[in-house]
C-alpha cells in the first residue's frame, strides 16, 4: 500500500478513526503514558501514514508547520504498531517526512522532541541533540534538530 498525506479536513472519520487508534496503542496502553493525546495542532497538521493490505495504519506521524510547535517546522506523533516494527517502517517514514518538510514547507529545519530512547535512530537520519533530556508525561525527552545549514 502506498503512504498517505493528509490534511485534517481532508481525512474520512475512518482515518481519523485509525489514526487516533495507533496513537491510543502506541502511546497510551504500550507505554502508559495517561495525556491529553487529540489537541488543536492535529487541525493544522499533515498527516502521513502507511496501510496494511488490509486497510490497518501501521506506521503514523504529523507533520507541523512553523510557529505550531516551534519556530522551525516539526513531525511529532510518529508512532509504528508493535507488531510492525523493525520492518523499516519508522526510518522509511521519517525520510518521507522530512522530503515533505524541505518540498512542502519550503524548510531545511526541522525540530522534533524524541523519547530519549530513540536518540540514536533520529542521529542517523540526521537529527542532532539540541538540550538536556527533560520529562513529557513521564517519558525522557530530548529535542533534536535536523538543519542542513
Amino acid at each position: 500500500m502506498p503512504w498517505k498525506y493528509k490534511s485534517f479536513e481532508s481525512l474520512d472519520t475512518i482515518e481519523l478513526y485509525k489514526i487516533l487508534q495507533l496513537r491510543a496503542e502506541v502511546f497510551i496502553v504500550e507505554q502508559t503514558c495517561y495525556y491529553q493525546d487529540v489537541d488543536n495542532k492535529d487541525l493544522k497538521a499533515i498527516h502521513l501514514w502507511h496501510e496494511d493490505e488490509n486497510g490497518t495504519i501501521n506506521a503514523y506521524c504529523r507533520l507541523l508547520p512553523a510557529g505550531i510547535s516551534y519556530k522551525e517546522p516539526s513531525i511529532g506523533r510518529v508512532a509504528t504498531a508493535i507488531q510492525n516494527r523493525k520492518e523499516g517502517l519508522g526510518r522509511m517514514m521519517m525520510q518521507l517526512a522530512i522530503e515533505f518538510i524541505k518540498e512542502s514547507f519550503q524548510s531545511d529545519a526541522i525540530r522534533i522532541s524524541a523519547q530519549e530512547y530513540l536518540q540514536v535512530f533520529y542521529e542517523s537520519l540526521g537529527f542532532k541533540k539540541n538540550g538536556d533530556v527533560y520529562d513529557e508525561d513521564g517519558i525522557p525527552h530530548i529535542e533534536m534538530l535536523l538543519d542542513a545549514n
